[in-house]
């Protein structure tokens, strides 16, 4: 579709780099943290809709395509959610399901060996082994 009858020259190129912009982030699979969002995306479709030629109106089978892409952003958006709430669950599961179980901790060259004391909550659960706190993802081994 041209816009460039309806459109000035400026804003047109800033819509088109912005298309591009979106297009590309969809062809790798997601949109990145500082690339477009959901919201830019409806400015974007409102931006089309208030800009275009009466006389020539989007076709049906366009705002329909883009509808559908605005759908899918909004499913990907949702789905990340859930798998990071997922995620941090099972983390925080993991964690306390290591108390009293004895730990080797990997810290640099070192191993520290000892029975988890205590379990902190939050997104990043950390334990108390030996009276001192370490990440998970430091834990290298866990026995009985």
């Amino acid at each position: 579709m041209d816009f460039s009858s309806v459109m000035t020259s400026q804003d047109s190129s800033r819509v088109s780099m912005q298309v591009d912009a979106f297009n590309k982030t969809l062809n790798k699979g997601k949109v990145q943290e500082d690339g477009l969002d959901k919201d830019d995306f409806l400015k974007i479709l409102v931006t089309q809709l208030s800009h275009q030629d009466p006389t020539q109106p989007m076709q049906d089978k366009e705002f329909i395509a883009q509808m559908a892409q605005f759908s899918s952003l909004e499913q990907m958006t949702n789905m990340s959610e859930g798998f990071k709430d997922v995620s941090d669950r099972l983390q925080a599961s993991q964690a306390v399901g290591m108390l009293g179980k004895t730990v080797e901790i990997e810290m640099g060259e070192s191993l520290i060996s000892g029975k988890v004391e205590a379990v902190t909550g939050g997104e990043y659960p950390n334990i108390l082994v030996e009276g001192k706190y370490y990440g998970m993802e430091s834990v290298s081994r866990i026995r009985e």
